[in-house]
């Protein structure tokens, strides 16, 4: 049997560059640590523009950014045509510098399969890491099914049968790989999102955030189509003009394809002084921003994608001890538990009234922020997760005899 140094993963991604994309980092480092050797491909963006780097000892080649597909069946051909042909490009590349055992495809698309078809013809085997459920993530982007959604099932259905094994986010999407996957029970590993809590830690904050208000709410991920911005500017207008709730201020951090389409909407009622729009931040400028806020936001609405996923900000406000208010999604609730409100599906009215009774009830807030740390230091960190990646990673080497 191989020890884990003569071991080498390739992890494959395609929709944000590395180490930008905190899952798959957290995964490249903690393999890294464990003694295997590991080299990603991501496209470049957001300030990660050099072709080959190597950043805590994991080998890291970029490629262009590719076009995001918006709409259309050629917009995101076009978008997937140019990833596949860096995949194989690159691949190329790291073969040549060292042979590769393992390939981890983290979609979307659910196409990193095909490359990891053509190098099982020299013995590479493959991890499929489920971080969304496609075919329900193009359902919740345009609102409709259709030929493409098919085209999408089957996908996911070939991803399922090349891998050996593969990592679930949370139980939800366990249940997809077993069911519609079609895997053994004993080859789909729960390999939650979850920050380090040796990093990302409660400070004091920037209080420059603050603007004067009594209450800071803060949102931090994607602004795109599927994220609720459109609700929870509704909710916004609602509490302030409606429940008389001046007396706050949103911090918004991160940045997506909506993201001006979101300012205007916050122009149009009116509230541009009750908002700031950060643009990304990362590392300690990202802790400064959140650890001022007071109530953390996940207005991400209620659909079949939404509903059995697990979302990145949520971990994190449980991680620094801020209560939320989100929709009443299945896995929302799985993740917070009591560390959360709950409003009414897609409802920006009950979302308002929750942000209300938090603002109005400080010591609510502050056993709700208890309550969600309690569960991060106790079951959901990095730490617990950990384990889970090993295994699956254990189970893969099993399989593959050696």
């Amino acid at each position: 049997m191989k020890s884990r140094s003569d071991r080498h993963i390739l992890i494959v991604v395609e929709n944000l560059p590395v180490p930008l994309d905190r899952r798959v980092w957290l995964e490249a480092t903690t393999l890294r640590e464990a003694g295997y050797e590991v080299s990603v491909i991501s496209p470049m963006g957001r300030g990660w523009v050099e072709p080959y780097e190597v950043i805590d000892g994991v080998h890291v080649y970029r490629h262009s950014e590719p076009p995001e597909a918006h709409s259309g069946a050629v917009a995101y051909a076009r978008e997937y045509c140019h990833a596949m042909w860096h995949w194989f490009r690159l691949a190329r590349v790291v073969w040549k510098r060292r042979r590769v055992d393992v390939i981890q495809g983290c979609n979307p698309p659910d196409l990193i399969f095909l490359l990891a078809l053509w190098y099982r013809m020299w013995g590479v085997a493959y991890m499929f890491d489920h971080h969304d459920v496609c075919p329900e993530l193009f359902e919740a982007k345009f609102n409709k099914r259709g030929l493409l959604y098919k085209i999408m099932l089957i996908w996911e259905r070939m991803t399922f049968a090349c891998a050996s094994v593969s990592m679930a986010t949370n139980g939800s999407f366990k249940r997809i790989a077993i069911e519609r996957g079609r895997m053994a029970p004993e080859d789909v590993f729960v390999v939650r999102s979850a920050p380090r809590i040796d990093t990302f830690t409660i400070g004091p904050g920037d209080p420059a955030y603050r603007k004067g208000a009594d209450i800071v709410l803060g949102y931090v991920g994607v602004i795109g189509q599927q994220e609720g911005m459109d609700l929870l500017v509704r909710a916004a207008d609602h509490l302030i003009h409606k429940l008389g709730h001046t007396s706050v201020h949103f911090v918004i951090i991160g940045f997506g394809p909506q993201l001006e389409e979101v300012r205007q909407d916050v122009a149009d009622h009116g509230l541009e002084n009750h908002f700031t729009f950060t643009g990304p931040l990362y590392g300690e400028d990202l802790l400064a921003a959140l650890n001022v806020i007071d109530i953390g936001v996940s207005p991400d609405p209620r659909n079949p994608m939404n509903d059995i996923s697990t979302m990145n900000k949520v971990m994190e406000y449980m991680t620094l001890e801020k209560p939320m208010v989100q929709f009443d999604l299945t896995e929302g609730r799985v993740s917070a538990n009591g560390a959360s409100l709950y409003a009414q599906a897609n409802d920006p009215i009950d979302y308002a009234a929750k942000i209300a009774e938090l603002i109005e009830d400080p010591d609510k807030r502050a056993e709700m922020g208890r309550i969600g740390r309690k569960r991060v230091m106790e079951d959901l960190s990095w730490t617990h997760t950990t384990p889970e990646l090993l295994a699956a990673y254990d189970r893969i080497f099993e399989k593959k005899g050696g």
